[in-house]
């Protein structure tokens, strides 16, 4: 193993024997497994006792050794595009995605919210800045609404579908992922509306930003 975590742990299956604020813990043939995770995947484990499957990624220092855990190998790769930032550690990566899940980081960096980015504890807008243009394009607009509607994360099929042709449809006009989900995302009760009338009304939204 390395300490770019070389050694390939790729998932653990166990008991979830304990869960701490930052670190949960998996028994499996009778040994006990720390492993960090962040406080949005933790909110989302099974009741301990129960039998959960944990995606890892081995990080290892001179002085250290630390197991990191996602619920879903989507997640798991988000963390390692993070950690990969210059200037965001592992440590860095748990903290933005304990304030926020890995599907609203997508959208944010897509839109180039660097506001939202930098409310993460220890994330500055100058490293904020540098996670957008870093991952920007690595991400994919039409990746990031079907991993956000597979988990849920958007209130509807409708809203996923209304809101995803919206977008497409201005991204096609000419505009940028930016201003195309920043528009659509400020249309007030989209998932009740064609995506025609979302559409229309993220145009008046564009005209006027």
């Amino acid at each position: 193993m390395n300490r770019n975590g070389g050694f390939m742990l790729s998932y653990i299956i166990g008991e979830l024997a304990e869960v701490l604020e930052d670190t949960i813990v998996i028994e499996n043939n009778g040994m006990g497994y720390n492993v960090k995770t962040p406080s949005t995947v933790i909110s989302n484990m099974p009741d301990v006792g129960e039998m959960v499957k944990v995606y890892t990624y081995l990080y290892v220092r001179e002085d250290a050794i630390n197991l990191y855990g996602f619920l879903t190998r989507d997640d798991l790769n988000i963390f390692k595009m993070l950690i990969n930032v210059n200037g965001i550690g592992p440590k860095g990566a748990l903290a933005i995605l304990s304030t926020i899940t890995t599907d609203e980081l997508r959208f944010a960096i897509l839109s180039e919210d660097v506001n939202m980015i930098k409310a993460c504890p220890g994330i500055g807008a100058k490293t904020a800045q540098r996670l957008i243009i870093d991952l920007k394009d690595k991400l994919n607009l039409k990746d990031t609404f079907e991993s956000a509607a597979a988990k849920n994360v958007l209130s509807t099929d409708n809203y996923l579908s209304t809101v995803n042709e919206a977008i497409e449809a201005l991204v096609s006009l000419g505009y940028g992922n930016k201003e195309a989900i920043v528009a659509v995302k400020k249309v007030s009760d989209a998932e009740n509306k064609t995506s025609d009338a979302v559409l229309k009304e993220a145009l008046k939204n564009l005209a006027i930003m």
